[in-house]
């Protein structure tokens, strides 16, 4: 028996761990755990003198997982191989699994950081218990470039400037084609029905979503499938994205695809192809070539926690920089409420709050403002967007916000003038009186 082992890669389409699986001899079984340590209070490993008020994974983002692990146990369904799901820690669940269906291979998506790996050497040592040990297959599945086809032998070689990444990768690097499992179909194997928790079952409150969100949407394949119909074949608004990306109001200002995408509901590679055919069908112009730009962009954040490690926690980030940050409980409390002396900033943080999402171009200007006006801890701006985004992902949030504060890749360690760009990008104020409703305009 094969178990495939699901964290960020919710998915069938484009799933190589899955793929080898069915390939292997034996049926399949797939699980994915709610692991109780991710829905606890945390100190995210800072020791700053303050207690956060924020746990790791917040409401918004669990109930899109929620969604999307409901919307896998479906899919995976079609082709009769059951998702198994539990409110427990792997090293708990996987080495019962393990005894029970008698398991030989377990599959699963290689991860690097801090969390993912403790995970992984719980459950290593949980597994060395056992009298007959499965094998263990990870694989790179998460990137546009494979780390095997990028112009650098080793992660230390990775630039520190984006720009010579992405060079070098448009022009020596070839992004993989797609593969499926649309011809597996095995019976389905008798196991136990399991049933997915409720945000109760997780220790968080249920919410209703809120009309004015700029994303509205599920977690799962299946909506992300329908946005990018959406946003690319019935609007076709992926032709004007380059032109719209820097929108703060309404579901089309972007391709809203992050949330997706940092859990692994469509692949980076998915998004590429369909680009690629919609150039071919619709248009190729610098906007649809800017939605790849993008995708590099996530891969090279990914490259660059590849090769600094634990480096991209530290208050000094891949720099090393000792600067004097403070941290005070009052200026957390004001920013995060959107009681600052920016009104800007105080829209954008009421409405990450209120929904679980946040514009770019609020993010770098609410990162701009905690760390570079406010000198606030930069890892507490960035355990808190961990806590509340919906598309959080490790790689771009730590490394962002190591680039917005002066520790990371910005090479012109800029500061942002927040009233400059309020009147830039929301000069009419129409983002600012949805979210403060104060009649500033």
């Amino acid at each position: 028996m094969n178990l495939i082992w699901y964290r960020n890669d919710l998915r069938t389409t484009d799933n190589h761990s899955l793929k080898s699986a069915c390939e292997n001899d034996g049926d399949v079984i797939a699980l994915y755990c709610f692991d109780p340590r991710y829905y606890q209070e945390s100190d995210f490993g800072l020791d700053i003198g303050i207690d956060l008020p924020f746990g790791k994974t917040g409401k918004y983002r669990a109930q899109f997982i929620l969604e999307a692990v409901e919307d896998l146990k479906n899919e995976l369904g079609k082709h009769g191989i059951p998702l198994l799901i539990y409110n427990s820690c792997p090293s708990k669940v996987i080495p019962q699994l393990v005894e029970e269906f008698q398991i030989t291979d377990i599959y699963l998506q290689k991860e690097w950081t801090r969390d993912e790996v403790a995970q992984e050497q719980l459950l290593g040592e949980a597994l060395d218990q056992l009298e007959h040990k499965p094998k263990g297959h990870r694989v790179y599945d998460q990137f546009l470039f494979h780390p095997d086809d990028i112009p650098y032998r080793e992660f230390h070689e990775i630039p520190k400037v984006f720009t010579q990444f992405r060079k070098a990768c448009e022009k020596q690097s070839d992004v993989r084609d797609l593969v499926n499992i649309d011809d597996y179909k095995q019976e389905m194997p008798k196991v136990n029905e399991t049933t997915t928790p409720t945000l109760v079952d997780l220790g968080l409150e249920p919410f209703e979503r809120d009309s004015r969100s700029a994303f509205p949407w599920k977690g799962g394949a299946s909506s992300a499938w329908d946005r990018v119909d959406h946003y690319f074949w019935e609007t076709k608004k992926l032709q004007y994205y380059k032109k719209t990306r820097n929108g703060l109001v309404g579901i089309d200002y972007s391709s809203k695809l992050s949330a997706w995408l940092a859990i692994g509901c469509i692949s980076a590679r998915e998004i590429y192809w369909e680009v690629q055919h919609f150039e071919k069908e619709v248009k190729k112009n610098q906007d649809t070539y800017w939605l790849i730009f993008e995708l590099i962009w996530r891969d090279f954040f990914k490259y660059v926690s590849l090769k600094h490690r634990s480096n991209i926690f530290q208050l000094g980030g891949i720099l090393h920089h000792d600067y004097e940050w403070k941290t005070s409980e009052r200026e957390l409390e004001k920013w995060i409420n959107g009681e600052t002396h920016e009104p800007f900033v105080n829209a954008n943080m009421k409405e990450i709050a209120t929904t679980g999402w946040m514009s770019n171009r609020g993010r770098q200007n609410v990162a701009s403002y905690w760390s570079m006006h406010r000198e606030q801890d930069w890892r507490i701006g960035a355990a808190y967007f961990e806590h509340i985004l919906i598309d959080y992902d490790v790689h771009s949030n730590y490394g962002n916000w190591m680039y917005n504060s002066g520790v990371g890749n910005d090479p012109r360690n800029r500061t942002f003038n927040i009233q400059l760009q309020a009147s830039r990008y929301d000069g009419d104020g129409k983002f600012q009186r949805l979210w403060l409703q104060e009649g500033l305009f």
